[in-house]
């Protein structure tokens, strides 16, 4: 997985530009593979870009377009949500993800702006730090903060990502007056002692959080008058002049940016003068309100002036103007080279770029969520198309599902049955499907159904089968389909949505066999939790399996979630955890464990072991210390069947955990199994499943 930070925002205005220049700085020292992604950008006008992506890619010449630097726009993201496909919205956004860590080492992935609602915007950055795995680090603006105010705001953003299994490499507060500075770091210290991550501050710089005449200009759309040449100064203070000339000089501070209605000829002299003389202060510039422009003498005097500050023009009044310029930003910009050198050497006074290296390689991928896991899941397939037969093409949800599947190019689907007859339930079943893309074929009619019909009379003669009980059999659709996987014609199979789990299976174990060195073939669910995604077998093939065949299942469920980018920490489930309990049933686990660990001493094993205390991090630190596995397992492998079948059940319904299986394991090739009250997704995701098994057999 590409290295990667998010940094997010408690708040708006926090310096995000001056990290993220410090951040890019420093990784393109270690390497020239450097991304930079955000999952949301503002809604901007036509023709305007997101500033923080145009700054990054031109200032350091990213090998990125502008395009491919964001997920979505706010405002899809508002409507996604709205219409109830939020999962369609996380899809997308890491779709777009995905494609850049193919290319990059490094990724900055940084939060939205924080322009719209905060409550919203935050639990979204929070979504998207979890399902991109990415560490997250968090700035917080202290401006006219006090230390206690620091530390709660803080607090309280670490807490959220934390409880959201997000994983926290540091903060950094941004903007700290400098009365309070040492005192700030001191109580940080002090409230986060022990926790593992970078604490920093950096202090209150005017050349950084002052915005230029220029950011004045776009913000209130202004007209530039004069001085074109000069947008770039900084605008410490705005100074409003509605007084007589001799009470309003006194008040003009350092590099003012002076608003008065644009008839006020007296004030735009006074203030040129004030300008020009070594007593006053300087100006940044001016900004004349109501549409007014100056008469055409001062106009006259103005113009023959070399090196003029920048003298704007607005329609709106005084007052509204005020308000419009004291809400603006200071914004960074490629060509302003100047304060991009100040940002990066801020960062590098006060960030230790060591440290963020260092906890950036401590941190260990957790569990996939569930949408980057099926995310991955469908690009896998789709890179390697496979050939799927599904038998049961009479099924309208069968077709629903095929139709989904040849849309998005996912798999070669091929079903099984009478053309005419499936064409008119996808008909009747309002089903828009493109059947040109599908194949379908008909068993009898197959021109290899001779060959099939000896392949199995060959595979079954010495269990007292004849050709006319060959033919009989290979008439059915489950039979046919097992041997086109069989005969490479296909590459897996899914049925079960209409027929029985002995209909699917019985002739796979006939005709496909199992795997060398396996005697048992068994079955996993993939469960979607809200937050991770866990490995459940078996909870659908082995009624009762003694210690030996329980050991198989835990490694070939290791093998699958290994072959499904899970690394495994294996549960070996029982009613006690470790030598705390006796009876025949947890000795049967407990020799299972024994078994599983001397077979594959590489894997992590522990049992046995109750459910709470196999996956509560605070309840397996209690039953179990030390232990590799408790609180932390991720492949949980039941004692029998019906402990194993009503626990996914159960979790399935009470949670809304997507249960993607059964998956079988243990055959040479992949024939995997539906339930009868299966779902179109379901059968979408157990063929995505087939496809990757089909390209690794």
């Amino acid at each position: 997985m590409t290295n990667s930070i998010y940094i997010s925002t408690a708040e708006p205005n926090s310096g995000k530009a001056l990290v993220a220049l410090g951040i890019l700085e420093n990784s393109l020292r270690k390497s020239s593979k450097v991304g930079f992604f955000k999952p949301v950008i503002g809604d901007y006008n036509s023709g305007k870009e997101d500033e923080h992506i145009s700054l990054v890619i031109d200032h350091f010449g990213l090998d990125l377009n502008y395009d491919e630097a964001y997920g979505l726009t706010l405002k899809k993201a508002n409507e996604l949500i709205s219409q109830g496909k939020k999962d369609e919205m996380l899809e997308i956004v890491i779709s777009k993800y995905k494609r850049l860590e193919e290319r990059f080492d490094f990724i900055l992935i940084e939060s939205s702006d924080y322009k719209n609602s905060i409550t919203l915007e935050h639990s979204l950055n929070i979504e998207f730090a979890k399902n991109l795995a990415s560490p997250v680090l968090i700035l917080t603006n202290a401006h006219n903060k006090s230390i206690d105010d620091c530390i709660d705001a803080l607090r309280v953003a670490i807490d959220d990502f934390a409880s959201n299994d997000c994983d926290v490499i540091g903060s950094i507060v941004n903007r700290v007056n400098t009365d309070i500075i040492t005192d700030l770091d001191t109580e940080l210290a002090k409230q986060f002692k022990g926790n593992k991550m970078l604490l920093t501050t950096i202090p209150a710089d005017d050349r950084m959080s002052s915005p230029t005449v220029r950011d004045i200009v776009e913000h209130t759309n202004a007209k530039v008058l004069y001085g074109e040449k000069n947008l770039d100064v900084l605008v410490d203070n705005i100074t409003i002049a509605a007084m007589q000339m001799q009470n309003f000089l006194p008040k003009i501070k350092e590099n003012s940016l002076v608003i008065t209605p644009g008839d006020r000829g007296d004030v735009v002299l006074g203030t040129i003068s004030a300008h020009k003389a070594q007593s006053y202060p300087n100006i940044s510039g001016m900004l004349l309100t109501t549409g007014l422009e100056p008469d055409d003498s001062i106009k006259h005097l103005i113009e023959g002036m070399q090196d003029m500050f920048p003298i704007l023009s607005v329609p709106e009044n005084t007052y509204l103007t005020a308000n419009f310029a004291n809400e603006v930003h200071a914004s960074m910009r490629a060509n302003d080279l100047s304060r991009i050198s100040y940002a990066k050497e801020l960062f590098d006074k006060h960030v230790d770029s060591k440290i963020l290296s260092e906890l950036l390689a401590q941190v260990k991928v957790k569990g996939m969520t569930p949408k980057m896991f099926q995310y991955t899941l469908t690009e896998r397939a789709r890179q390697k198309k496979a050939r799927i037969v599904l038998p049961e093409g009479n099924d309208h949800r069968v077709l629903e599902a095929s139709a989904i599947l040849a849309s998005q190019d996912i798999v070669d689907i091929i079903l099984l049955g009478n053309k005419e007859e499936i064409i008119d339930v996808a008909r009747k079943n309002a089903i828009t499907i493109d059947f040109d893309k599908i194949e379908i074929i008909n068993p009898v009619e197959y021109v290899k159904f001779s060959e099939y019909v000896n392949t199995l009379y060959e595979l079954r003669k010495h269990k007292g089968m004849n050709l006319d009980m060959a033919t009989d059999a290979m008439s059915d659709v489950s039979y046919f389909g097992t041997m086109m996987v069989q005969m490479g014609d296909a590459n897996g199979m899914v049925s079960g949505a209409v027929h029985t789990t002995a209909a699917t299976i019985r002739p796979a174990l006939q005709v496909i066999k199992t795997k060398p060195g396996t005697s048992v073939v068994s079955s996993v669910f993939f469960m979607s939790l809200p937050d991770r995604v866990l490995v459940y077998g078996d909870c659908a093939v082995n009624p009762n399996p003694n210690s030996e065949q329980l050991a198989e299942i835990a490694i070939s469920s290791a093998e699958t979630a290994i072959a499904f980018g899970i690394e495994p920490k294996i549960a070996m489930l029982s009613y006690s955890s470790g030598s705390s309990g006796s009876g025949e049933q947890v000795e049967k686990v407990r020799k299972a464990t024994e078994i599983a660990k001397e077979k594959r001493p590489d894997l992590k094993i522990e049992g046995p072991i109750q459910y709470d205390a196999a996956v509560d991090p605070t309840v397996g630190a209690q039953k179990m210390p030390g232990s590799e596995v408790a609180g932390q397992a991720n492949v949980l492998v039941f004692p029998d069947l019906n402990t194993g079948n009503n626990t996914y059940k159960a979790v399935q319904r009470e949670t809304g955990a997507i249960a993607i299986g059964p998956v079988l394991q243990g055959l040479n090739k992949p024939v995997n199994d539906l339930s009868r009250g299966c779902l179109v997704e379901d059968i979408l995701n157990t063929v995505i499943i087939t496809a990757i098994q089909g390209n690794q057999a």
